[in-house]
């Protein structure tokens, strides 16, 4: 949901593609997969133009999880998460949208001590942990390799640097830097799906201005 923001990854992508397509947010902060699983096909149809959809992106395993004790809420176990995003494919690949052009994108690592704290200043308890958190994008992974979509590994990418709090606003969520890693990481899985796109409509200084219709119609 916040991917649309300003710096987001989101409206980063959105100002790539201008006037070679739209990108569209169904983000919705907090939900997890057991959630969307249920309302892909409000959001995703064929009448909504899945064929001529070029990408879709599935960012889940932050809120799945999450401890179960400490938030149930939002905790879902491990083996259903993985079910529930090969279940999303199977429901775009009725729709006509072959895995080729899915990117699974795995929850990005969990600072604890700066996380511990926005739930401590909420009265809570640290509600995730880092090694939970990778085992989700562990099974994020590997269910992009069975069904033949790609995937961008964010929980490993970013820890490959060390010091990777930089990438996250308060433990878990994305910063500005972190929002601009991931934009140029999908950016890269996205170009070739991408290359072959035309512009809209000629550019301003290519149109006849004498005979207007020839070059817009």
């Amino acid at each position: 949901q916040f991917s649309f923001q300003e710096n987001g990854w989101g409206a980063s992508l959105a100002e790539r593609l201008v006037r070679k397509c739209d990108v569209v947010n169904r983000g919705l902060s907090g939900y997890n997969t057991r959630w969307a699983k249920l309302i892909l096909p409000r959001l995703i149809s064929k009448s909504a133009g899945a064929e001529s959809t070029v990408a879709v992106t599935i960012f889940f395993g932050a809120n799945d999880s999450a401890l179960k004790d400490l938030n149930p809420k939002q905790h879902v176990p491990l083996e259903e998460y993985a079910a529930n995003l090969k279940s999303m494919i199977q429901y775009l690949k009725s729709v006509d949208i072959t895995e080729d052009r899915i990117i699974l994108i795995t929850p990005p690592p969990l600072h604890e001590s700066a996380w511990e704290k926005e739930c401590l200043a909420k009265g809570d308890k640290l509600n995730r942990h880092n090694a939970t958190t990778g085992e989700y994008a562990q099974a994020c992974v590997q269910v992009a390799r069975d069904c033949g979509a790609d995937v961008l590994d964010l929980w490993t990418l970013m820890q490959k640097n060390q010091d990777f709090s930089s990438y996250l606003s308060d433990g878990l969520h994305l910063s500005t830097k972190g929002n601009s890693f991931l934009a140029a990481q999908l950016w890269s899985l996205l170009e070739k799906k991408l290359s072959a796109l035309p512009w809209l409509f000629p550019y301003w200084r290519d149109v006849d201005h004498t005979n207007p219709e020839a070059s817009l119609l």
